[in-house]
């Protein structure tokens, strides 16, 4: 084997041991400590569905950017999930163990009784 060829499987089985270390736990919220109001319009046209979202939180626990992923069908039901959950303090994620900005994805079900 030539030396170049011995450089390049070195440098190969560094960056493939080296993702292994790179551990990624997302981010986590209470979902019974964090409610997000129902929507006047909402309840008056008995409005439903799951909106999932994805949230970029800090180390801190904090949301830096949200987005929906795929729409509850309702606008109205959408703006007051990320709305609501945006304003709530998450558990932080981690990257190699130690707190970490990341994103997490959540489901937020709208169901009237």
């Amino acid at each position: 084997m030539s030396t170049k060829q011995r450089w390049v499987s070195v440098i190969a089985a560094v960056l493939v041991s080296g993702s292994a270390f790179a551990a990624e736990v997302p981010a986590s919220f209470d979902g019974k400590n964090c409610k997000a109001e129902y929507p006047k319009a909402s309840l008056m046209n008995e409005e439903q569905g799951t909106v999932s979202m994805s949230f970029q939180v800090s180390a801190g626990g904090d949301v830096l950017d949200s987005k929906v992923d795929k729409s509850s069908g309702f606008k109205n039901l959408d703006k007051a999930a990320i709305k609501a959950l945006s304003a709530c303090k998450f558990k932080p994620g981690t990257k190699d163990g130690k707190p970490d900005t990341t994103w997490t994805k959540v489901d937020y079900a709208w169901k009237l009784d």
